[in-house]
């Protein structure tokens, strides 16, 4: 199977030479220099996977990522400057599967690129749907709901609950969690795994304000703890 990628960056070399790179790779690509322009492509032509600078003029990363996950899971990757943890935490505030720091190595972004598209096939895979207390989660349809109300999850967000709701009770370390939603031997940031979890809490809270089965076991992990546990 050939996946498409949207490659967005007003940085001209970095969509060349990348798009070169992928495409070297088997992946088909498709590039744009700025968030509207992207925005109109990618309504028009949805793709498998988006790669998305941050800065960028006429409509940021951000934006345009909060515009997509008005009607689409579309797994999505954000470029971030380097040593700016507040562009990281942004990103994945905003709804991204995971993030690479500029520079980097067009390898690394092709491995990360590929393992997210594992992932979101395996979200697609028929395993049994997951219920505990008021949480129902279904692998099949990648669809996540509490007390009846649809909870709208990215591909990191729903593997990485599924991976907690699957053994409630059971503490889940950091590693395990990265290991969960990322797959092995790929290298991710502790604070990124708890990010998610933040963005995980705030959506279930959203929906019942009293929801507090995510549990952090400071120094060791998270757990879920459902109403039976």
């Amino acid at each position: 199977m050939t996946y498409t990628v949207a490659l967005v960056d007003d940085d001209r070399n970095i969509l060349t030479s990348v798009a070169m790179a992928l495409e070297s790779e088997g992946f088909k690509v498709r590039t744009y220099s700025d968030g509207e322009s992207a925005l109109r492509g990618l309504v028009a032509q949805p793709v498998d996977i988006a790669v998305l600078d941050i800065k960028m003029p006429r409509m940021d990363g951000l934006e345009l990522l909060a515009r997509l996950r008005k009607t689409s899971r579309l797994p999505v990757i954000f470029l971030t400057s380097k040593d700016d943890i507040d562009d990281e935490v942004q990103g994945l505030r905003a709804g991204a599967d995971d993030y690479i720091r500029k520079p980097f190595a067009q390898a690394l972004l092709i491995e990360r690129i590929r393992a997210l598209l594992r992932r979101s096939e395996a979200a697609e895979d028929p395993p049994q749907v997951v219920t505990r207390g008021g949480l129902v989660l279904d692998p099949s349809r990648h669809e996540c709901a509490w007390k009846g109300q649809t909870i709208d999850l990215t591909v990191t967000e729903f593997l990485i609950l599924k991976a907690l709701a699957q053994r409630s009770g059971h503490v889940k370390s950091r590693d395990q969690l990265i290991d969960a939603a990322y797959g092995e031997n790929i290298y991710v940031d502790d604070r990124t795994i708890d990010s998610h979890i933040k963005r995980l809490r705030k959506k279930l809270r959203e929906a019942d304000p009293d929801f507090d089965h995510i549990e952090t076991l400071y120094g060791v992990g998270y757990r879920y703890r459902d109403e039976t546990a």
